[in-house]
């Protein structure tokens, strides 16, 4: 039987892939993977117990239902970032405005954390899976003060970690540091995240695509081309592809991190920036995408080049088997 190799005895042998970073940025990872499977409990409880199902009855900043979901994970994860002492400041989906800490340790603190701690979660009441996405930076303001806007607003390049985790039939975590994509499944026997896709390649190319095409009418003329084309017998497989759109980015994502797939989330009349956020879900996926051989881009420009201007910023998001990335481009005027 070969040894199993748990994500934080993975992390400590990674450790010296970021001699600048003395230990934190691996304290950072065990907190994450700490904060999920609290999460993954109450995920799994959720139709169990009542204070943890069904919304909210608030309306977060980017005009959605909160789920009730929403906030237990958000707070959740808070406060792992809070109580680790490396992080001096967050910004998630659920909240208007990022988080500066307050304590002397966490000013103190190197890094800031983008997140978006429950995606899909309107899907949380049909048991369907959702996830959680992340991004690490190093901060760029002076140690020993607050955290600022100009911390969170870093372009995608600088990110010096990003993951997810996926709460399905098994709950995965899955991050890149830039050395290579790995992931981790949580073998609830034991508590703990074990390697069981290491190394992660995407597929060059793939036979299914995901988007919501629902939203057909409302996209530029080039979208509908492409879809055409994946339906196709003429398309370069010679067969139609299979449409499969969860409606979880996550899942999404991570079926075509697994199988090879694109996933195309556009700007169309009604959303002409996009729907989809730079900061904590754009920028983390696309490290991780290009991490394992994929591709993932506006539809005409890199993800990881744009400079965000605001903490919510909305993109159209194109993401997954490179080749198929570059065709749905290759279509658009």
């Amino acid at each position: 039987m070969s040894k199993v190799t748990t994500l934080n005895e993975f992390i400590m042998d990674r450790q010296a892939e970021f001699p600048f970073a003395s230990g934190e940025l691996s304290r950072i990872l065990s907190d994450i993977a700490v904060a999920s499977k609290i999460v993954s409990r109450d995920v799994r409880q959720a139709g169990l117990v009542d204070h943890i199902l069904g919304a909210q009855g608030e309306i977060n900043i980017q005009g959605e239902e909160q789920q009730k979901l929403d906030v237990v994970a958000d707070q959740q994860f808070i406060k792992a970032f809070e109580n680790g002492g490396e992080i001096c400041g967050i910004a998630s989906e659920e909240n208007d405005d990022f988080v500066a800490f307050t304590s002397d340790t966490a000013k103190n603190g190197k890094y800031v954390v983008l997140f978006d701690p429950l995606d899909g979660s309107s899907n949380i009441d049909v048991n369907v899976s959702i996830g959680t996405i992340f991004s690490i930076y190093r901060r760029t303001s002076e140690a020993g003060t607050l955290a600022t806007l100009e911390d969170m607003l870093q372009i995608g390049n600088e990110q010096i970690a990003a993951g997810y985790v996926l709460y399905g039939s098994s709950t995965m975590l899955v991050y890149t540091t830039g050395h290579g994509v790995n992931g981790f499944t949580l073998d609830p026997s034991i508590g703990e995240f074990c390697l069981s896709h290491p190394n992660m390649k995407m597929p060059e190319s793939g036979r299914m695509y995901a988007m919501n095409e629902g939203n057909i009418d409302i996209c530029e003329p080039g979208i509908k081309k492409y879809v055409q084309y994946c339906q196709s017998f003429d398309n370069d497989k010679g067969a139609p592809y299979s449409g499969r759109y969860i409606g979880s980015l996550v899942a999404d994502f991570h079926r075509n991190m697994i199988k090879g797939g694109i996933y195309i989330y556009p700007d169309t009349t009604t959303s002409p920036e996009g729907k989809l956020r730079l900061l904590y879900e754009c920028n983390p996926l696309a490290f991780i995408a290009e991490q394992a051989g994929g591709l993932a881009t506006t539809g005409r420009i890199r993800v990881l080049d744009i400079q965000p201007n605001k903490l919510h910023q909305r993109i159209p998001f194109f993401c997954g088997s490179k080749k198929m990335v570059e065709k749905a481009m290759s279509l658009l005027d």
